[in-house]
This record gives structure tokens, C-alpha cells and sequence, in this order.
């Protein structure tokens, strides 16, 4: 009995530090103004590096069809199902900074900083800002 207290304890423990060593990588369910769940972001490291998010899935079936019309540049007329809405962060300290994120329905790009709650490791901060002035939404992990 006490080798299988002993096997679960570590089995929990195990399981606890793989979802802090995910920190700000895999799935996370975004939500709007209004605290709806809209879509899914994933949030990946490039070869290089460089970390990105990229729209996996919208939720509402209706608007999986929709495109980015607001957005310019490459991006311009994309789809939003699949259109990597967050470039360039680079690891500094607890945080990842120095990138981008667009609005894909304004088409506005704001320099962006994510991390991770340190009391909530299922909570991803997400900070777009604009010279002094910013705002921060908060994510939860999807499974």
C-alpha cells in the first residue's frame, strides 16, 4: 500500500512539473471584451528561436470562414483560422517581449509581452501596448 501511495504521489508530481515546464508553449483558449472564449491560440518556438502564436481553431463555426480584411501587408485578405498573430517575442526573465500582435478585426499591431502567471501556471498573460498606454488579457490554457 505505501509503494503505490508512494507511486502516485510521484505520478502527480511528475505530472505538475510537466505542466510548468509547458510555461507559455501549447494551447490556449482567448477570450474577447466580453470574457467569451472566441478562439484558439498556439503558442510555438521557430527553429530559430523566435516565439509566434498562430490562430489553430475558431470556435464560432460561422466565422471560421472569415478573412482578415482590416489587416495589411501580407496579411491582408488571410484567413484568420490559421494566421500567425503574434511574431518575434524573445525569452527575457520570466517573460517573453520585443514582438508583435495584430487585432485581426481593427488590422492594429501592438507591440506585445506574454507570460505566465506565477500563482496560475494555466494563465497566460498577454500584454499589447502602445507607448505608455496598454492593456492586458488573460488566457487559459486549453487542453
Amino acid at each position: 500500500m505505501k509503494k503505490y501511495i508512494l507511486f502516485s504521489i510521484l505520478i502527480w508530481a511528475f505530472g505538475a512539473n510537466l505542466n510548468a515546464q509547458e510555461g507559455i508553449f501549447g494551447k490556449w483558449r482567448c477570450t474577447n471584451h466580453d470574457g467569451k472564449v472566441n478562439s484558439i491560440v498556439r503558442i510555438y518556438q521557430k527553429d530559430d528561436g523566435e516565439v509566434c502564436g498562430k490562430v489553430v481553431r475558431i470556435l464560432k463555426e460561422e466565422d471560421r470562414d472569415k478573412i482578415c480584411t482590416e489587416c495589411e501587408g501580407d496579411l491582408k485578405n488571410k484567413p484568420i483560422e490559421g494566421l500567425q498573430l503574434m511574431h518575434g517575442l524573445q525569452k527575457d526573465g520570466n517573460e517573453y517581449s520585443g514582438g508583435e500582435i495584430i487585432n485581426p478585426k481593427s488590422g492594429k499591431i501592438y507591440k506585445v509581452k506574454i507570460w505566465v502567471d506565477e500563482d496560475q501556471p494555466d494563465k497566460l498573460n498577454v500584454r499589447g501596448y502602445v507607448a505608455f498606454f496598454f492593456k492586458t488579457m488573460t488566457w487559459d490554457r486549453a487542453d
